[in-house]
């Protein structure tokens, strides 16, 4: 019996730890859900579910966290030197507040939802790139937009905070442009990352 246990323990000690893999590049998607094929799995699942694309959502996490499942904001310094709080309640790989996490769990019912897991991560982007184009009209495809609406909040989008921001709009800027070389080379891989994998379906 303890035989047959220790290798179910060890795979789940494996996948596990697959499902917090940072990767070494975040520069190109397809080596990145290459090195992470359940990803690919969560992007697609995430796109049937609210239409925004993987390549956009990919492009906000990285500008979010790199990709890094426990990725925080830095703590402030008191004189330089003595840890201080952290700016905001930010964490995981979409660096979703507490408040919006709350908000995306009563909304979607998914309670359970943890923002260390990729697969809800990228639920969340989509739900929350849905619920931007139902309260700021912006659309699904719309990179820079969604960003925008992402960091500032539909309230601040449509009052137009971002506007005067120079470092808000060049982050924006990059988040479409790293969705658009993501989109490129997904083209040349999507065919490769759906081949045999079954459970896209």
């Amino acid at each position: 019996m303890r035989k047959a246990v220790l290798p179910l323990f060890i795979a789940a000690t494996v996948l596990s730890a697959c499902g917090h893999y940072q990767p070494d590049q975040v520069t190109d998607a397809c080596l990145i859900l290459e090195d992470n094929r359940s990803w690919w799995r969560d992007l697609r699942r995430s796109e049937r579910r609210w239409g925004i694309p993987p390549a956009i959502q990919l492009a906000i996490l990285k500008r979010e966290s790199s990709f890094n499942a426990h990725a925080r904001p830095a703590r402030t310094r008191l004189l330089g030197i003595i840890p201080g709080p952290r700016p905001s309640s930010a964490y995981g790989y979409a660096q979703a507040l507490d408040g919006t996490w709350d908000w995306y769990r009563d909304e979607t019912g998914n309670r359970g939802a943890d923002r260390d897991d990729f697969g809800d991560a990228v639920d969340f982007i989509g739900w929350y790139g849905q619920m931007s184009g139902r309260l700021s009209n912006i659309r699904h495809d719309d990179a820079r937009a969604l960003y925008l609406a992402y960091h500032e909040g539909h309230t601040g989008y449509n009052r137009g905070t971002y506007r005067g921001r120079a470092w808000l709009i060049r982050a924006a800027d990059d988040v479409a442009s790293d969705a658009a070389r993501y989109q490129s080379q997904l083209d040349g891989c999507e065919r490769r990352l759906n081949r045999g994998r079954f459970w896209l379906l």
